[in-house]
This record gives C-alpha cells, sequence and structure tokens, in this order.
C-alpha cells in the first residue's frame, strides 16, 4: 500500500503565526488572523487536491465552525479531495448520523470520512448539553457506533443499550461506499473502541518507538475481536529546501509566543481530562527549552494548542526520512498541518511528496503528479535542459 497524506482545514481561523486552542482552550493567534471563510478555505481545499492530499481534516468543539456544514459547502468547489469530518457521538443520534453520511456520500459522490471524537473534556461536553463523565462517553461511542454500523448495513436495528436507545431504525438509503471511521485516544477505554469498531487508529505525533508502542497495542487489542485496522498520525510539518530554513521558521513561530499566553494555555491543558493530551504536554513540559523532543520531531505547537502538538520540521529530505520512520513502525496514513495551511501545503506538497513518489511510499491520487516534466518552447527537450542547467 502507497501511504496515505491529508491536510487540515483551519476552520477557526489561519495565520503566519501558531493559532493555538483546543480541548477546552480558547482560540489565540499570535499573529494577525486570516478569517476561516468559504474562500480562503476553499483556496486551501483545492491546493490540497491539486498537490496530492486524499483528504482534508476538519476539526469539530466550540472553538471552530461545525465541521459537516463547512466541508459540505466546500464540495461545490472541489473535485476529488474528500473530507474526514470530525463529529462527537454523543450531540446526535445514530441514527440521524448514519443517515446524514449517506447524503453526504451521495450529493459528494462518496468523498466522505469520519473522525469519531468521543470528547475529552467534561467542561466542554456539558456546554453542548452532554453530562456524561469521561468513561461513560467511550462506552456511549462503541454504542453508538454499534448502531452506527448496523444501519450501514441496511439492517432494522432495536437496541437498548446503557446509554443508546433506537427502535425500528433503519436507512431507505446507505452510504455507498460506507465512509471509513477515524478514531484516536490513548486510554484503555478508547482502545476497546478502537479495537471493536474503527477502520484507522490515529495517534498524535509522538517518538516512533512510542508510536510503534501504541500500534502494537492497538494491533493485539483489534485482533481478539477478528479485526485488522490501519494507522495513521496527526503531525504539523515545517519543512524547506534546506533544514537551517526549516528550523528558522520553527524559531520565528516560537518567539512570536508571549509567556504568559503559554502559561494560561498550558494552565488550561493540565486540566485536561484526556491521555493523551497529558502525553502530548510531558514532550515539552511547558518549556521552550528543549523542544526538539526526536531528531527533526519539534513539540513547540504543543505550547500554546491542544491536541495534535508536534511538528516535523527539517529538510524535505529530512521530513521524508521522518516519514519513513513512522510508516516502518506501521503508519500508512498522515493527516499534516501547518501554518499558514495554504503555504505549508505546497511547501509540503511540492517538496516532500515527490521524494516518497520516487521511493515509491507514494504517488498522486489522480496517476499524475506535480513533478510531470514540461516542455518550454525555443529550449530544447526537458533531459536537454538537465544536462545543460
Amino acid at each position: 500500500m502507497t501511504l496515505q497524506f491529508h491536510w487540515f482545514l483551519p476552520t477557526y481561523g489561519d495565520s503566519r503565526y501558531l493559532v493555538g486552542g483546543g480541548h477546552g482552550v480558547a482560540t489565540t493567534h499570535a499573529g494577525s488572523a486570516r478569517p476561516a471563510t468559504l474562500s480562503y478555505l476553499g483556496q486551501i481545499a483545492r491546493s490540497a487536491e491539486q498537490l496530492g492530499f486524499v483528504g482534508a481534516l476538519t476539526p469539530t468543539g466550540a472553538w471552530c465552525e461545525d465541521a459537516w456544514l463547512s466541508t459540505a459547502m466546500l464540495t461545490e468547489v472541489t473535485e476529488r479531495l474528500k473530507f474526514l469530518v470530525a463529529f462527537r457521538p454523543g450531540l446526535m443520534s445514530p441514527t440521524l448520523a448514519a443517515q446524514m453520511a449517506a447524503t453526504f456520500q451521495r450529493h459528494s459522490r462518496g468523498r466522505l470520512l469520519l473522525n469519531v471524537v468521543t470528547g475529552g473534556e467534561s467542561s466542554e461536553q456539558r456546554a453542548y448539553g452532554d453530562f456524561l463523565n469521561k468513561e461513560e462517553r467511550y462506552a456511549r461511542c462503541g454504542e453508538f457506533l454499534h448502531v452506527v454500523r448496523a444501519l450501514w448495513r441496511k439492517e432494522r436495528v432495536d437496541f437498548e443499550g446503557e446509554h443508546i436507545r433506537v427502535e425500528g431504525a433503519e436507512l431507505n438509503r446507505v452510504p455507498n461506499p460506507v465512509p471509513p471511521l477515524y478514531f484516536g485516544g490513548s486510554s484503555a477505554a478508547a482502545g476497546e473502541v478502537a479495537a471493536r469498531h474503527v477502520d484507522v487508529y490515529l495517534t498524535w505525533g509522538e517518538p516512533p518507538q512510542q508510536v510503534a508502542e501504541k500500534v502494537r497495542w492497538i494491533r493485539e487489542l483489534a485482533a481478539q475481536h477478528g479485526r485488522t485496522p490501519r494507522f495513521g498520525i496527526r503531525l504539523h510539518v515545517i519543512s524547506r529546501d534546506t533544514s537551517e530554513q526549516a528550523w528558522a521558521e520553527a524559531q520565528r513561530l516560537l518567539d512570536a509566543l508571549d509567556p504568559e499566553t503559554i502559561a494560561r494555555v498550558q494552565a488550561g491543558l493540565a486540566r485536561s481530562e484526556s491521555e493523551g493530551q497529558r502525553r502530548m504536554r510531558e514532550l515539552h513540559g511547558g518549556s521552550t527549552a528543549n523542544l526538539e523532543v526526536y531528531p527533526n520531531l519539534w513539540a513547540g505547537v504543543g505550547l500554546v494548542r491542544g491536541g495534535a502538538g508536534t511538528a516535523l520540521v527539517g529538510s524535505h529530505a529530512e521530513v521524508a526520512e521522518r516519514i519513513e520512520e513512522y510508516h516502518a513502525v506501521g503508519i500508512d496514513e498522515f493527516v499534516l498541518s501547518g501554518h499558514p495551511h495554504l503555504e505549508e501545503a505546497y511547501w509540503f506538497g511540492e517538496g516532500v511528496l515527490p521524494l516518497l513518489e520516487r521511493k515509491g511510499l507514494w504517488r498522486h491520487p489522480a496517476g499524475t503528479g506535480e513533478s510531470d516534466q514540461v516542455s518550454i518552447p525555443f529550449a530544447g527537450s526537458p533531459s536537454q535542459l538537465a544536462t545543460t542547467s
């Protein structure tokens, strides 16, 4: 299997600086912001599609625009790009979610992927009317996905669980194709849900050895249920022509962070119920020192942002090498982002993807890539140019 790459849609706004937020933390911009207009998000989506990204993750939560509505609109300005829509099972019925997925697939011609977010912060869940604790939310998520899967098999569902109850549920139209379910979580309860129900297990960007342990953990749990999920990783990226240029950019982003903002965000994230968030915070400890926690893996993003807090930083060749290293421990899908998202998509798409293509690890979803040679009138053939330049 060739590697798959997905990009990210910043539906909370974008910037040339780090944009913080998530996991109960208010959105913060270190510099001037680009509003998350449909026009700007469309620019990012069209660029990602052209460059060869398979899909685009769209977040969920109080800090951003609604993912379902935003991506449904963006299907009209794209042709092939899929949308990895993040949603929270506790905020809608499983029957409605299954129906929405079928509608999305029909009108988008099969371009829906689903990222199941159980909800890591009780305070934010309560704002939406969900008063279950973390363990109960995972139990409900399992019941929710059980019902959704049955409906997608065109079954008539009568189900009464501890948290979910439906009677006579069925769909007139099932999604075609059935959208794959993506899911992340580092707690024991999350592992059980992943093992039983999901197609792609996502981890945040920890060092390769820790990622390998997670892959092994989920793989063993899933095998007990006769299942074989795929694995993906969520990372930011700063890729440049040289390593020096990439690290200079990382330093520029770091220099723009206000110490008071870092302290405030870290205090908020310290209250997080998420095991994954705890693991992210342990990588940097709230300090701006020693942020390269593994070769080319920088934890600076996590100083002001909840959730995925690490970035691959380096030359295009170095970033490609780290991707190969993650692939070697079981990762086949990479969900990436950068600041700003429009320009960073091109840095990665034009710098790293061609290197992976030449190694046989990636190919453009449309069957063609930006590496295609172009003839220049009166200048001779591309091969002649290569020998004379």
